[in-house]
Parts: structure tokens; sequence; C-alpha cells
């Protein structure tokens, strides 16, 4: 394993200590709203410290781009951090959260890191070098179409975002499939396609670090993924559709209807 992926596994599961610890006592949480239904917890903040500072550790003059925190300065690789990539789901005692963790080098996704603290599980990847949960090797689906496929997303919960415009994508893709699941943590459901859990994903309006890690699970995992229109510019825009090359096609043929 790459000594930068050992690196954001063991600040993944440092970070996982401190949230597990924090689920006894959420009633005595400091938590904020940043915006109306988006939520910050003290945990956040101390998850990502504690992320922050077992990167400096090993590599004090690498870039990091926090979720809490912003950016970092620092030379060409950057780190992209999610502590807790699914607040709500903590702050509801909802056991489907994770922390995520990507590495850049030169702007290409280099390394990847989500881990799930309540179920011990870490998705891991390195580029070129396939993707793995818990050390052993992992493979997207090799489901042929969407009959039968079992798909995750994310429904717009934020005034920022268009229900209205979100809600034929979904009429679209969930025919003649065996349901759509919502869980409300994008970096796990990533890593669940990567896995074959989940046969495809979509979502809009994402951020760059509740998906950069998921993506190169993906890709490492023999899947392919893309901005809903079907451009390479998923991770600026946060508009992204993923699965194996056949069930990408035809969520992208399905999508296109919406437009």
């Amino acid at each position: 394993m790459h000594p930068m992926v050992n690196i954001a596994i063991r600040a993944a599961r440092n970070a996982g200590n401190i949230i597990r610890r924090s689920s006894d006592r959420i009633d005595s949480l400091n938590i904020t709203e940043k915006t109306r239904n988006d939520f910050v917890s003290e945990v956040d903040q101390q998850a990502e410290q504690e992320i922050i500072r077992t990167i400096n550790r090993a590599y004090p003059e690498h870039a990091i781009l926090a979720e809490e925190s912003g950016k970092h300065r620092g030379n060409d690789y950057q780190w992209i951090i999610d502590p807790l990539d699914g607040t709500t789901n903590f702050l509801r005692g909802f056991p489907q959260f994770s922390v995520s963790i990507a590495m850049k080098y030169r702007g290409k996704l280099e390394h990847a890191v989500v881990f799930d603290p309540m179920r011990d599980e870490i998705f891991s990847a390195t580029r070129g070098q396939g993707a793995q949960l818990n050390d052993r090797r992992i493979r997207v689906t090799n489901r042929k179409s969407l009959n039968g496929a079992l798909l995750g997303t994310g429904i717009p919960f934020r005034e920022d975002q268009n229900l209205d415009a979100y809600i034929p994508t979904l009429k679209a893709l969930i025919a003649g499939t065996a349901g759509v699941r919502r869980a409300g943590s994008a970096a796990l459901d990533l890593a669940y396609v990567a896995a074959g859990r989940l046969d495809g994903f979509w979502e809009y309006g994402l951020r760059e670090w509740d998906m950069a890690a998921g993506c190169l699970l993906i890709q490492e995992a023999g899947g392919i993924l893309s901005d809903t229109d079907g451009s390479n510019n998923h991770l600026k825009t946060g508009n992204i559709v993923a699965g194996n090359v056949k069930i990408h096609q035809e969520m992208l043929a399905r999508l296109k209807s919406c437009q």
C-alpha cells in the first residue's frame, strides 16, 4: 500500500475514533446551522483538526482543502478532506456517515480513502492499483442495464438546490429498477458503487470534498463517472453520474430526456 494511503487511513481512523466516542453524547454537542438544514458540529471540527494534524506531521509542505477550514496553502500535493460526511445522519443517530480523504497531485486524483467508523470499513484506492475494502479487492457490478438495478442518489434539501429540476430525473431513472436509496453520505454512496453494493449513483450540487475520494474509488474499481451532461467536469460542477460502463451510459441517456 502506498505510504500516502497509509497516512490517509491513519488520519481517517483517528477522526473515526473521535466520531465514535462522540456518538454517545450527541445531546451535549455544540451544533451550528451553516445554512438552513446544513449543520456543523464540534465533532466535524475536531475530526478535521485531527486529520490535518496527522497529515501535517507526515507531509508538512502539502496543501489542504478541508470542508470546515477551507484552503491551506502548500505545494503541488493537495489533500481534500470531509471529516464527517453525513453530519445530519450522525446528529440523529442514523448510522450512515463517513470520513472522506483524497489526495491530488497537480490536479489529478492519486489516492483515496473513505472510512465508515460504525462498520469499521476502509475503502481505499491508488491510481492504477485498483480499489480495496479492508484489503479485499472490489469491483463495480457487471449489471448490463437498469432493469433490476439498485441506484443511490441525493435528494435536494437546501434552499439553494432545485428540487423541481431533480424530481423528473428521479422519475426517469427509477423506472424498471429495484429501487433508489437516499442514505445521506455521498462519499459512502460512491464507495458502495465501487464495492458493487449499488449499481449506479447520481446527485446534483455536491462539493469536491464530498466526492473526490469516491470518484477515484469508482474509477479504480472499473467504473466510470461524469457530469450529468456526460462531460468530465463533475468535480467542478458538483453534478455526478456513476456506475459501470453500461449503467452509466443508460443513466445518461435517460437524464437527457429531462433536459
